[in-house]
């Protein structure tokens, strides 16, 4: 390459940095933002957050949540915030990165890359609706049949979480489901790339159905009903998955036909 060439491409790649810094920004900003909104309404988030513990025991009278050091409550709505920002600043982050890669696209790969990033924040909010309406409230009622009442010969044990270990893990589970949900998308580009295929991942279904269950034994609380609650859907998400894949096979193999035939 002449000293001329590498000139002239030191001005497109000065232009793209300048490009990503400016995307960058504006997604941090708007992080910031839904943060201190997030923080401002941080105790009534979490009161939100309780509810799958309630609905296990039977209403909010019947709960309680400890602190055990004096910082613990405020750095517990500091994560809450930060998790509520990442959650709502989302659309706006997709969106950055949607403008950033689009001009580099052709036409048909716009209009092909669009619906991914749709489908992620939807599958997204389906796992973690998941999380707060079936499993949270079946693994604390598992949890909570572990309490027994005091007697002669018991001892009184009763079920007190503490207000940070409770929203981990809430957190943790709408995250591990949330990302499980994105196993259509990722597989489906794979499949449009080329590098997957419907028949390739059908003959694998046994270790699918492997991994699935390891997934659930590593990602959730150690109950059984915790473990097949993401083990199931995981499964059932990676059918999904093969059948989006042998869509995109047929339509392009509609397309060879077609293209084919017009020669």
């Amino acid at each position: 390459m002449s000293q001329d060439d590498i000139e002239a491409s030191k001005a497109p790649l000065l232009d793209h940095l300048i490009e990503l810094r400016s995307r960058l920004i504006k997604s941090l900003v708007a992080i910031f933002i839904a943060f201190l909104i997030c923080f401002y309404f941080a105790e009534n988030i979490f009161n939100l957050l309780v509810v799958p513990y309630a609905r296990a025991a039977g209403g909010m009278q019947n709960i309680h949540l400890i602190y055990t050091a004096p910082q613990e409550y405020f750095f517990t709505q500091m994560k809450l915030a930060l998790f509520g920002a990442l959650f709502c600043a989302f659309p706006i982050i997709a969106m950055q990165i949607y403008k950033f890669v689009a001009p580099g696209l052709y036409k048909n790969e716009r209009q092909a890359f669009l619906p991914f990033l749709i489908a992620t924040p939807v599958l997204f909010i389906l796992g973690a609706s998941l999380v707060y309406f079936i499993v949270m409230p079946l693994a604390f009622t598992f949890f909570m049949s572990m309490q027994q009442t005091g007697s002669v010969n018991q001892a009184s044990i009763q079920l007190v979480p503490k207000v940070n270990e409770y929203l981990s893990l809430i957190m943790t589970l709408i995250f591990a489901f949330g990302l499980v949900f994105q196993l259509p998308v990722v597989i489906t580009l794979l499949g449009r790339a080329g590098l997957v295929s419907a028949a390739s991942l059908a003959s694998k279904r046994k270790y699918a159905i492997v991994v699935s269950f390891i997934a659930g034994a590593v990602l959730t609380p150690p109950d059984p009903i915790s473990q097949c609650s993401l083990a199931i859907p995981c499964y059932l998400l990676y059918e999904i998955s093969i059948l989006a894949v042998r869509y995109i096979e047929r339509g392009r193999e509609r397309a060879r036909a077609e293209a084919d035939a017009a020669v």
